[in-house]
């Protein structure tokens, strides 16, 4: 199915861009309502401070948060969930801490690279880092070894309070199924369907993501489950 190309986005589907050019604030804002409305706030992200959703944003990659949370409780019984703590300790040994959260190895680098950029730049002080204008300490997150656009706008909204829209595989199952984009969306292009259509709003970004992957978990899985789903009957408007 072909996509339109117009300059500005070439993610919508034809006949879908026809119907909801002008609305898709509207459409995404009924989204999120009928999402608030079955499932209720999810509280996310749930860590003790800033810090700690940093750390827990990067450990996350390719786990369950369940997994996260026993490698944070490692770290935090050994007194390391502190940014000069950790740059002190071994790699392997960080590594042996974080084993629960999966490829411990990959993550024990990415983490110590994060705390070394964090250290000797801002030295540890989460003030300074996120006291930069948004899109230079985005650039400068995204240079950080092993941390992608994803895992740098999680640490943007939910340990910095910045307005940014987390892109994760739950959001892109859901609009790609209601057909709001095509396959070939890029992450900045699902990114600037929310951040150029719905207020720049800090709480609803937040809410708005944990949403989509409460969603995701429940009804929109890899093999779908339709029935009974919040977005069931919307499905019928694209």
């Amino acid at each position: 199915m072909g996509r339109v190309t117009s300059p500005k986005r070439v993610f919508f589907h034809r006949e879908v861009a026809r119907r909801i050019e002008g609305r898709i604030g509207e459409r995404l804002m009924e989204i999120y309502r009928r999402l608030y409305g079955r499932f209720g706030p999810q509280g996310w992200w749930p860590a003790d401070g800033p810090f700690e959703v940093i750390v827990g944003a990067i450990l996350t990659q390719n786990t369950a948060w369940r997994n996260v949370e026993r490698a944070i409780e490692n770290l935090k019984g050994e007194g390391l969930l502190d940014p000069w703590a950790l740059l002190k300790v071994d790699e392997e040994e960080l590594a042996a801490l974080i084993r629960p959260a999966g490829y411990y190895n990959v993550k024990s680098k990415r983490l110590k690279a994060f705390i070394r950029y964090f250290c000797e730049k801002y030295q540890g002080d989460l003030g300074k880092m996120f006291g930069r204008p948004l899109p230079q300490l985005r650039e400068e997150l995204l240079k950080v070894g092993g941390i992608g656009p994803e895992t740098a706008d999680s640490i943007l909204l939910y340990a910095g309070g910045r307005p940014v829209f987390v892109v994760d595989a739950y959001t892109r199952r859901v609009l790609g199924r209601h057909r709001i984009i095509g396959e070939g969306a890029t992450y900045q292009e699902v990114q600037e369907l929310f951040m150029e259509n719905l207020p720049q709003d800090v709480e609803l970004f937040k809410e708005y993501h944990a949403l989509f992957v409460r969603l995701g978990k429940t009804y929109c899985r890899p093999k779908p489950l339709c029935e009974g789903c919040p977005l069931e009957d919307e499905r019928a408007l694209s």
